[in-house]
Order: structure tokens, then sequence, then C-alpha cells
């Protein structure tokens, strides 16, 4: 390649010499004596005169041989252009010598300029392939032990490490290593700890790219990168290679042909390749991570590259409680911390947002000069984490806006306890945070592993109820905007509820999506009827517990803010009515 580069920069210099030099190689100069030259005027031999500023001298071009040039002292007379000119001689300019000087180190300058940005632009292109693969260094090895909650997945890897440590038991009995793990599940759940800890317990070197890594503008760059990764991988013998976000290289392919296409389905066929051609038993096994299963080519799912897909998911309270303690016990907490209450509030929280939320605590506890991170940082943290931090200028809200989000809030707090009382209610606010929500309402499910028909419906009223109660205390002519997140929610549990689960009597056990074009309108309608048949049941359950309403508004007019603890305190005397 460097050798066309360096053939095509001497083609250039050549040809750029060759238009500079053009001008001045092309006529022949010779001495011509003033007096000469007015001779020739006179007889009308002259065809062109190039006058040049600040030279004593001038060129002269004759009829008869025009690719002669005559150079002539110049007389400097002020007429001397006018008396040319009157004679019929074409009288031009030419430039100093000292500009075309410039010109053309200039000229040759920018040719050069660019050959060299062209030869560099390859060399980033060579260098991206050479550089970009990381290799983690076995001291700073993490183990299975430092991975909370993933029971299920520990296990499932257990034999992996076993075949890297001691192939020959496995060897023995014909056993054949997997070739690839695939780890996937939510965001943030531990799929890059986990690749990094089977390495450590294996003792191997630990090799991480991400997918988005192999895709460049260059075509054949990501292909080059994959060789390049598998190669080092295999002077070890022994070793984890680990790419994450993989779907940004394992897309299903598609057929077009455009540019970003060809370049991703030709670092797919190279990692293909690569994994093929293992030997059985090699030690090296290749761990990759996605978010979106689904959206993986059928060719890295087969038996023979990614053997075993294993879901790394949301961990339980159990787990939960582990990776808090885990992060907790590098910080100092006081007594009023419950780590175990925590695990308990934060259902649906991945480890990577556990860590968030005990570190913002942290944060805030060193803002407020404490020493120990006490429960209402770690309460501050939590809901800054769920729902952004609090606005601090609220001057602009009106009083009668403070009333509708309350009633709002209050509506779906007690609902919340009369449909779904296992559930632990959180918090309640009407402060406004800095991701744009009026107020609040947090609370929290159990762990469990199914919902009941009468739970989803139960969830889809609760959505419903903050709109009910604006209806009901203001009207239905002054209901706000304030629901429109609950009606989306509302709107996609209710066609899951009839679409997904089959749970509504009508519709039946049947998905309507299995079915082409043209049926949608069955499914919208009996949605639309179920969420009218829910609104009105909402509206005659808070209306029969209305004085409930008005003394959890009056409490969060006052408070701004209530616990679990302050719902349960001004519901215990009301006697409900379902």
């Amino acid at each position: 390649m460097k050798k066309y580069i360096l053939i095509l920069l001497s083609c250039i210099l050549f040809l750029g010499g060759g238009m500079i030099g053009n001008h001045s190689l092309k006529k022949e100069k010779i001495e011509l004596s003033y007096p000469s030259f007015l001779e020739a005027v006179e007889q009308k031999q002259v065809e062109e005169v190039v006058l040049e500023d600040n030279k004593n001298t001038f060129q002269a071009i004759l009829k008869e041989n025009p690719d002669l040039s005559y150079t002539v002292p110049n007389p400097h007379t002020e007429n001397f252009t006018e008396f040319l000119l009157i004679h019929g001689i074409i009288v031009s300019y030419g430039q100093n010598n000292v500009i075309n000087t410039i010109v053309k180190i200039v000229f040759v300058g920018a040719i050069i300029g660019a050959v060299v940005w062209y030869i560099r632009r390859g060399n980033t292109a060579s260098n991206l392939i050479k550089n970009s693969n990381k290799k983690e260094k076995a001291e700073n090895a993490i183990t299975l032990s430092e991975v909370a909650g993933n029971a299920e997945a520990k296990s499932m890897v257990q034999d992996v490490i076993e075949f890297i440590k001691h192939p020959e038991k496995y060897s023995a009995i014909g056993a054949r290593m997997p070739r690839g793990l695939l780890f996937y599940g939510p965001p943030g759940t531990g799929k890059t700890l986990m690749a990094k800890a089977i390495a450590g317990e294996a003792k191997v070197p630990f090799y991480a790219m991400s997918g988005s890594d192999f895709v460049q503008m260059y075509v054949g760059v990501g292909a080059s990168r994959v060789r390049s990764l598998f190669q080092k991988a295999k002077k070890n013998e022994k070793a984890v290679i680990f790419i994450d976000e993989i779907d940004a290289i394992g897309k299903k392919r598609a057929r077009s042909v455009s540019a970003s296409n060809d370049e991703r389905d030709q670092t797919l066929n190279a990692l293909l390749t690569e994994m093929s051609g293992f030997h059985d038993n090699s030690g090296i096994i290749v761990i990759g991570a996605t978010n979106r299963l689904d959206t993986l080519d059928e060719a890295l799912l087969r038996p023979g590259r990614f053997d075993r897909q294993i879901e790394i998911g949301l961990p339980d309270i159990h787990a939960r409680k582990h990776i808090l303690s885990l992060y907790a016990g590098k910080k100092p907490f006081s007594d009023d911390v419950s780590l175990e209450e925590l695990a308990r509030q934060t259902v649906c929280f991945s480890g990577a947002m556990l860590e968030n939320l005990i570190n913002e605590a942290a944060i805030i506890a060193a803002n407020d000069k404490k020493s120990v991170i006490h429960r209402d940082h770690i309460d501050k943290a939590f809901y800054t984490v769920i729902a952004g931090a609090p606005k601090m200028d609220r001057s602009y809200i009106t009083e009668r806006d403070r009333k509708i989000t309350a009633y709002h809030e209050a509506g779906h707090a007690l609902v919340t306890s009369l449909l779904l009382p296992e559930h632990y209610i959180s918090k309640v606010t009407i402060i406004p945070s800095v991701r744009g929500a009026g107020g609040f309402n947090l609370s929290i499910p159990k762990d469990t592993m199914f919902q009941s028909r009468t739970q989803l419906l139960a969830g889809i009223q609760v959505l419903l109820a903050g709109r009910v109660s604006e209806e009901l205390i203001f009207g239905s002519d002054e209901i706000t905007t304030g629901a429109s997140n609950d009606i989306q929610k509302a709107s996609s549990f209710i066609v899951d509820y009839i679409n997904k689960f089959g749970m509504d009597p009508d519709m039946g056990l049947f998905n309507i999506e299995v079915l082409e074009e043209g049926h949608d309108n069955m499914l919208i309608d009996r949605c639309r009827t179920l969420m009218n048949e829910l609104y009105e049941d909402t509206k005659k359950l808070l209306k029969s517990n209305l004085e409930a309403l008005e003394d959890i508004t009056a409490e969060l007019l006052a408070k701004e803010s209530l616990s679990g603890e302050d719902i349960a305190r001004i519901l215990k005397p009301q006697p409900f009515i379902s």
C-alpha cells in the first residue's frame, strides 16, 4: 500500500512541478535593445508586451516568432503604456518573481500536505486495529465471591471455569468445552463483572472490547480487529475474550448493501470464522453480552458458536442486600440505616443502580459535612435516583396547582392502599422534580414471580386514580394534563392484559398479533371499553372513600411529602368502603 502511495506522490509532484514551471519554460528569452524595440514597434512587428512591477526590464513577443521572448530595458516613462496601446500592442502584467516563488512553494506544500494527511489517515485505521485490544492484568482479578446474586448464572459458569483450569478431566470423558457464552439481561445487572470473575477464577488473561469498537468508517478494520484480538488471545493458550454490546456487530443481517452493513457483515463473518476455528478444549472462551437477545443473528446462537445463553437478571431482595452490603462495607454508615429495609425498598433496582444510590448518599453526606451516612441521606439519594432532584425554586407554582397535584397524588396513594395493600408505599410528594414531574407516588410491590388478574386490574386502577380524583374534586371540565404519563402506562398494561396474557373473558385466550393486519380495531375497541369500565369502578371507589381522600390531601398540602407510615396513620381510623 505504501509503495502505491509513494508512486502517487511522485506523479503528483512531477505534474505539479510541470504545471508551475510550464509558463516559465514555454518561451526562450533573448536580450533586445530599447532602440531596436522601438524600430520593431514602428514596423508593427510587436505582438505583446509583458510589464512587471518594480523591474527594469519587460518582455516583448514578436509576431514572426511567438515562441521567443525578448528582454527589453524598461524606460519607465509616464506615457509608455499609452504608446504601446496606440500602436495596437497587447499589454499584459506579469507577477513579481518573489510572488511566483511563494506561489510555487505554497502549491507544492499543499500537495505534499495532502499526501501526508492521506498516509496518516491510513495509519490511523491501522493503529485502530493494532491498539484496540484491552487486557486485564491478573493481579487485579475479580472472583465470583464478589458477584452478588445471580446464583443460577454463577452455577452455569462453574463448569466453564473448571474446563479452562482442568481440561483433561473433561477430555477423558469426551466432553467439549463450550465455544462461547452469551450473557443477556437488562443494563447494569453485572454482565461485565461476571465475565471478569470467570477470568479471575480461572486465572487467565481477560481481553475486553465493545462491539462498537469493531465497527468503523473504514471497511475491513472491524474484521482485522477481530483477527488481531483472537491472535493475541491464542498466544496465551488460555484466555477469556469478552465482547460487550455484541449486538453492535451481531444484529440480524439485513439485505441492504450500504457500506455500514458491509463493514458489520465482514466483522460478524470474521468473528464466526474465528470461533469455528477453535480446537476442542483449547482453553479460550468467548463471552458476549447484550441487552437484546432477540436482535442477534441466528448464526451467533447456533451450537458451536455461543453454546450457552445465560440470563443475568435483576437481583432479588437477598441479592440486593448482598450487593448493598458489598458497597456499604467501603463507606461509614450510621446505626439508623437498615440495609435490609433498603433492599426491600429497591425492587427492580439493578446492581449499577444500587451502587449509584450508595454513592449519591455518600455525596449528600459529604455536602452536609457529615462523617457518616445517615438515613435521611439515603432517602434523599433514593428519590434523586428515582425521580430526579427536587426543584429549589417553586415560586411559580400557584396554590391551585398545589391542590390539583395533592388530590392527584392522594388518589394514587388511597387506591393503592385499598386495592393493593401488599404494596409498600414508600413516599408521596407534591414537590416537583427537575425531570418535570409535578409530584410522584412511589409504591413498591413485593418480590413475586407472577401477577394475578386481580393485581393487574388493580394496578391499572391505581394509575387512573389521579385523573379520577381531579374529576371528582374539580369537575370534568377542569381535568389537567398531569395524568398523561399515567394514561400511557395504563394503556400499555391493558393491551398486555388482553392481548399478551389472555386474561380478558370477552377476547379469550388469543393473541391478535398472530393475525394479518386489519384486526387492530377489535383490540382497540375492547381496550377502550375495559379502560372506561375500570375508570368508572375507580370513580365509585374514591366517591365511597372521599373523606380519606380529603384527609391525605390536607396533610400533603401541609407537609408536601408523606411516608408510608404517614399514610397508614391517616387511614387507620377510616372505615374503608370497597
